[in-house]
Order: structure tokens, then C-alpha cells, then sequence
């Protein structure tokens, strides 16, 4: 038991601000491309009260994370915010606009990874190999790859299906976005044949990539 509590305890911090803060960096850059939606309902905030989903954010993680370990497993993390508010008909240059609206959140979480790492680093340099907040720092960068190269598959309504549909032609567009109603079931198809992992496998090496330098450098 001490070991789960240790465990939720440690992820706790990294899981909050990993999802709440993806979703804040949705609407500021919606607001930076002309909708103003977000940031009139108050949720361009760094403050994660404004964004967890009771459910979503501290439920379904902590679950997962208890399941996986009694299990024996990893503990393998999934989780969701409030969506924040996005109206597509508001940006400048919807279709074009959207690319990057959609790119906000993965890079909030790529950001939050090196952060992470270079709070490790620092550890490591002082001396510090083991501990709470050694293990809080290596939970940060693994949360945060796996919740960016997850939000990055190219299946709408995700940021990677929002991605490929503002690259595609306005009818190629068109009927790649009738796959949106289905796009949970799509992901849960993948988990459950195994091939999520797969497809994730590349994004999550190439993140790790890019971590490690900034870790030793």
C-alpha cells in the first residue's frame, strides 16, 4: 500500500499540469490566431483548477496507474482535461490556423518533458541519483512523451487528426473528418490489438531523442 500511495504521490504533480496545461496552450494560441473563446471563458490560466476534469484528470489516471501496478506492470498512464473551448470559425485562417492551434498542446508537453529533464539534470550534477523528487523529475518526462506522441496520432479528433486535416486538400479534408465520431473507438481498437505502441514507437524515440541531449549536454 505505502508503495502505491509513494507511487500516486510521485505522478501526481507531473499528471495535473501535464494535461491542464496542454489544454491552456490550445487556447492561447487559438487567441494568438484570432478566437478569442478560451480566453473569454478564463481558460488561458496556468492554474490547473481551471482545467481538471474531476474525471478525467484524477479518477481515470489514478486507476489506470493502481491497476497497472498491483498487476505488476509499468503503470501506463492516460488521462484527459476539460477540452478548452476552440471555435475553428473564429481563427483568421481556419483550416490554416488550425495546424497550429492542434500543434500547442504536444508542444506544451514536449516543453514540460525537457523541463523535467533539465530539473533532473540538475539533480544528477549535485549529486542526487535517487529520490522523491529524482523519480518525480523522470515521471515528468515519460507522462508528458507519452501523453505528446498519443495526442500526435493522426486520428481526428485528435491534435494529429486536427494536423493532417488542415494539410489536406478542402475535400480530402472533408472526408478525413468524418472519422472524427469515431476516433476513440479507432484509438481502443489500437490499445487493444497492441498496435498503438507500434505506431506510437517512432514519436516516443524521437521525444526520448531529443530529452536525452538536453539531459547530457
Amino acid at each position: 500500500m505505502n508503495d502505491i500511495i509513494q507511487t500516486i504521490t510521485v505522478y501526481a504533480i507531473p499528471v495535473i499540469f501535464a494535461i491542464t496545461l496542454h489544454e491552456a496552450a490550445h487556447g492561447y494560441v487559438a487567441r494568438m490566431f484570432g478566437d478569442p473563446t478560451a480566453y473569454e471563458a478564463g481558460r488561458i490560466s496556468l492554474n490547473p483548477a481551471r482545467h481538471i476534469d474531476p474525471i478525467g484528470t484524477l479518477l481515470v489516471p489514478a486507476l489506470i496507474l493502481l491497476t497497472s501496478k498491483l498487476m505488476g506492470g509499468a503503470g501506463l498512464l492516460f488521462g484527459w482535461a476539460k477540452p478548452v473551448p476552440v471555435d475553428f470559425g473564429r481563427l483568421r485562417r481556419p483550416k490554416k490556423d488550425m495546424l497550429w492551434v492542434a500543434l500547442a498542446g504536444p508542444a506544451a508537453n514536449l516543453f514540460m518533458a525537457l523541463a523535467w529533464a533539465i530539473a533532473l539534470r540538475i539533480y544528477i550534477q549535485n549529486g542526487t541519483t535517487e529520490g522523491f523528487w529524482v523519480e518525480m523529475s523522470m515521471a515528468g518526462i515519460n507522462v508528458n512523451l507519452a501523453l505528446m506522441a498519443l495526442n500526435l496520432l493522426p486520428v481526428p479528433p485528435l491534435d494529429g487528426g486536427r494536423i493532417v486535416y488542415s494539410l489536406l486538400p478542402h475535400r480530402a479534408a472533408y472526408q478525413y473528418g468524418k472519422l472524427e465520431p469515431y476516433g476513440l473507438v479507432i484509438v481502443l481498437v489500437l490499445l487493444a490489438t497492441g498496435v498503438l505502441w507500434v505506431v506510437l514507437g517512432p514519436l516516443l524515440a524521437l521525444g526520448r531523442a531529443v530529452v536525452g541531449w538536453f539531459l547530457f549536454l
